[in-house]
């Protein structure tokens, strides 16, 4: 661990912080990840389980990124059919 480190924690927990988390970005928000993608995204898996996340990020004309993180983290799918 290098030194700088843990000096800047250090002077942090001086100024009264109480976590190693990060403090909160700024930056753009993420727009995809919004409840009515996450319907369309539920949809087309229902009706076609076989479906990939890069067609559904094609058809709904979202990042694979965001439909990956819709499937997995939103709505909790993991494998939804084999092969």
């Amino acid at each position: 661990m290098l030194r700088s480190r843990v000096y800047q924690w250090c002077t942090s927990y001086g100024e009264d912080r109480t976590s190693l988390g990060d403090e909160p970005k700024s930056g753009r928000p993420k727009t995809s990840t919004n409840e009515e993608n996450t319907t369309h995204v539920d949809e087309l898996i229902r009706c076609d389980r076989r479906m990939k996340i890069r067609e559904i990020a094609l058809k709904l004309e979202i990042p694979k990124s965001r439909v990956h993180e819709i499937v997995h983290d939103t709505l909790g799918y993991r494998k939804v059919s084999a092969r």
